[in-house]
């Protein structure tokens, strides 16, 4: 559903904001091995969604990507960032046109499912789902 960048920033903005709890700045590297993807395109995602001020980073010796503890970011503003918001407003099958009017053949049945993936990401906040990571309900690779 997501793009593969998308998936990557999402899982590495859920360990930044983890590690960001403990107050450590995880650098590339680690955040890299800790969600099982390539470092030079974790650098990339990374750098995209700081620039975009979805994360924070520090320069130095004891620097590095992290969350306020008190941040409000929530799963849209990563999606938004990475993929943009077609995700949430386009069609599925890509038409330029599609609407309620002049629908796709799966239209009507898609727009539950993209009505109900806005709501979810509008409505979970990062750390939120860092504290379920923390507490080891949910995991970030097997």
């Amino acid at each position: 559903m997501f793009s593969k960048a998308c998936e990557y920033g999402i899982r590495a903005v859920l360990f930044i904001a983890q590690q960001s709890k403990k107050d450590l700045r995880p650098n590339i590297t680690e955040i890299a091995k800790a969600v099982n993807s390539p470092e030079p395109f974790t650098a990339k995602v990374c750098q995209q969604l700081a620039r975009e001020g979805i994360i924070l980073s520090k320069k130095g010796p004891n620097g590095g990507f992290y969350l306020e503890k008190d941040s409000t970011v929530k799963l849209a503003d990563i999606v938004t960032v990475i993929d943009g918001d077609k995700i949430f407003t386009g069609c599925s099958l890509g038409l330029p046109e599609c609407s309620s009017e002049r629908p796709c053949p799966v239209h009507d049945q898609f727009m539950g499912v993209r009505d109900g993936l806005k709501h979810m990401c509008e409505n979970t906040f990062v750390m939120d789902l860092a504290s379920n990571l923390e507490e080891g309900e949910t995991f970030l690779k097997l």
